[in-house]
């Protein structure tokens, strides 16, 4: 039930943002939602008691440099490479040591890691070169983490993130913590917030 109750603002959030965006985009381009844009990725976090949940959302682009289906040796290795990192939340976020969270349940999903049902069978298929479905490939991660001392979250530090993956320019984050829920766009040049 509290994953529901810490669920349910985010599952709102995205209609709230696509409207936001269709009126913000609907002079600039054709109506675009401007859900999946280079450079820019999406993260939401949630600290509630013990547990502190984060979501992140990004093209391929942002993290592994294509969003084609990785067929030569050295894609495969990039989303390997990229997959190892993204298994390592504690040193990619960044959390303090104080705080003593642990790891209690990870999930990663990508097309480029084989994660999307029945696509890849009809390539063949598509010889006149209609891969549209290969157009906007995304990586998903979603981490829940255990934190014995959740005081000592202070800030979300994202710079070790903008390291590894130089290609985010910038995050939009929602944060539902103890102080409120806030929306905040970071950079590599400002890379923290405050829970």
């Amino acid at each position: 039930m509290r994953r529901l109750l810490l669920a349910l603002p985010f599952a709102l959030l995205p209609l709230a943002v696509a409207h936001a965006a269709v009126e913000h985009d609907h002079d600039h381009e054709h109506g675009s939602l401007g859900a999946h844009e280079h450079g820019v990725g999406r993260l939401n976090a949630a600290l509630d008691g013990q547990t502190l949940e984060l979501e992140l959302e990004s093209p391929a682009m942002n993290l592994v440099g294509f969003e084609h289906a990785a067929t030569s040796d050295a894609d495969k290795a990039k989303v390997a490479a990229v997959r190892a990192q993204l298994d390592k939340p504690l040193a990619l976020f960044n959390l303090p040591a104080a705080a003593k969270c642990t790891v209690a349940q990870q999930e990663l999903e990508s097309p480029l890691f084989g994660d999307e049902p029945d696509h890849d069978h009809d390539h063949d298929e598509d010889a006149d070169g209609d891969e549209h479905h290969d157009e906007h490939s995304e990586i998903h991660a979603h981490y829940q983490f255990t934190c014995a001392a959740p005081g000592a979250l202070k800030n979300l530090d994202l710079a070790t993130l903008f390291k590894t993956f130089p290609a985010t320019q910038k995050i939009q984050v929602q944060l539902i913590s103890p102080s409120g829920q806030q929306g905040v766009e970071v950079t590599a040049k400002a890379p923290a917030l405050k829970f």
